[in-house]
């Protein structure tokens, strides 16, 4: 039974698709979304814009997150939290994936990492080596 979904949230178009599909299942399941983002030690305030110390403009990341990347929840009665977890995404999604005894997680297959993130290795192929639960990868 999937009771708690976990979606990463990033502002990329991936993600919004993400956090749709989990909304739309936790719906039809009578599940709660618990959205993460994940903040590094650098961030971008939108898809494609420079990054900035995410220590300095925190209030405005979380603002974004909560108020923008996160509406359409506002749109649903699924009921849903908002996280912002410090730390690499892989990483953060997996410590939420075991702090809040999630059941699902689901992320999009590419964020707003560019060309490093390619040679790194991908979030979700992180998480999809990594996480003791099923993960459903959205194109």
């Amino acid at each position: 039974m999937i009771s708690r979904i976990l979606v990463g949230v990033d502002g990329s178009d991936d993600g919004r698709r993400a956090l749709t599909w989990a909304a739309d299942l936790a719906g039809r399941l009578n599940a709660e979304v618990v959205a993460v983002h994940a903040l590094g030690l650098l961030d971008r305030l939108t898809p494609g814009a420079d990054l900035v110390p995410s220590e300095s403009h925190r209030a405005e990341i979380m603002r974004i997150f909560e108020q923008e990347w996160c509406a359409l929840l506002d749109d649903t009665t699924v009921p849903n939290r908002r996280l912002l977890e410090d730390g690499p995404p892989a990483m953060a999604l997996l410590r939420v994936v075991e702090a809040e005894d999630v059941d699902l997680l689901v992320v999009g297959s590419r964020g707003v990492g560019g060309f490093a993130e390619l040679l790194l290795g991908s979030t979700s192929m992180q998480l999809v080596q990594h996480a003791n639960v099923p993960v459903t990868v959205l194109p």
